[in-house]
């Protein structure tokens, strides 16, 4: 497998990304912080292009119960944020590392709410294997989600947090993916290209049991 194999739309959106300003509450702070990736993991599934999520388990530590890329903190022994995203992936879902081809990196963003310091790595999954809840104590349910399904206008809204900021997500396969997920999600899909025009005047408040969980 080489980077010639990869999809055309995929293939680029790290330099794209890397020219498209941070968003000012997601910037890494100059100290502190702990380092993190999350895996990107897109394949040409049965339904098209997909993208791999994951639901967390309510019984998390942080980001209980929400629907988020597979990843988490860096080891000692991870090379980097790339060896991290694909071990944490492996761990939580099963995904072999040999069948991933890493196409790069995004900006680093940061998560307050964590004190997390997340470098997304973008992967294209060129030899797909079974995945499943492999970390049960942290993922309840793992899922290829299709990019048809993510931009489907019908599937899209903005949600408003008890703060009362409100930002992008999506409703897919029983998912609501909001947050982090949703913010990045939002922004490759359109650096890709499948970005399709959705109402966004569509604002809903966060379920309360979402709201709930989200405090812990």
């Amino acid at each position: 497998m080489s980077m010639t194999d990869v999809p055309a739309w995929l293939a680029g959106v790290a330099d794209k990304a890397r020219r498209t300003p941070v968003p000012l509450g997601m910037r890494p702070p100059r100290e502190g912080g702990r380092p993190a990736a999350v895996l990107l993991l897109f394949g040409d599934g049965p339904n098209g292009p997909d993208i791999l999520l994951i639901q967390r388990s309510s019984r998390g530590r942080n980001h209980a119960g929400q629907p988020a890329f597979p990843g988490g903190g860096l080891d000692p022994e991870d090379d980097g944020p790339i060896g991290a995203a694909l071990r944490e992936a492996a761990e939580e879902t099963g995904v072999d590392p040999a069948g991933v081809e890493v196409v790069g990196t995004l900006p680093e963003l940061y998560l307050a709410h964590s004190d997390n310091r997340v470098t997304p790595v973008v992967g294209w999954w060129h030899t797909p294997c079974a995945v499943h809840a492999a970390s049960p104590d942290e993922v309840a349910s793992v899922e290829r989600v299709p990019i048809a399904e993510l931009v489907d206008p019908a599937n899209r809204l903005k949600l408003r947090h008890v703060s009362g900021f409100h930002g992008p997500a999506f409703r897919v396969r029983g998912l609501l993916v909001w947050g982090f997920t949703a913010g990045v999600l939002d922004s490759v899909l359109a650096t890709c290209g499948f970005e399709v025009p959705w109402d966004r005047s569509r604002i809903e408040d966060l379920p309360p049991d979402v709201v709930n969980l989200a405090a812990r």
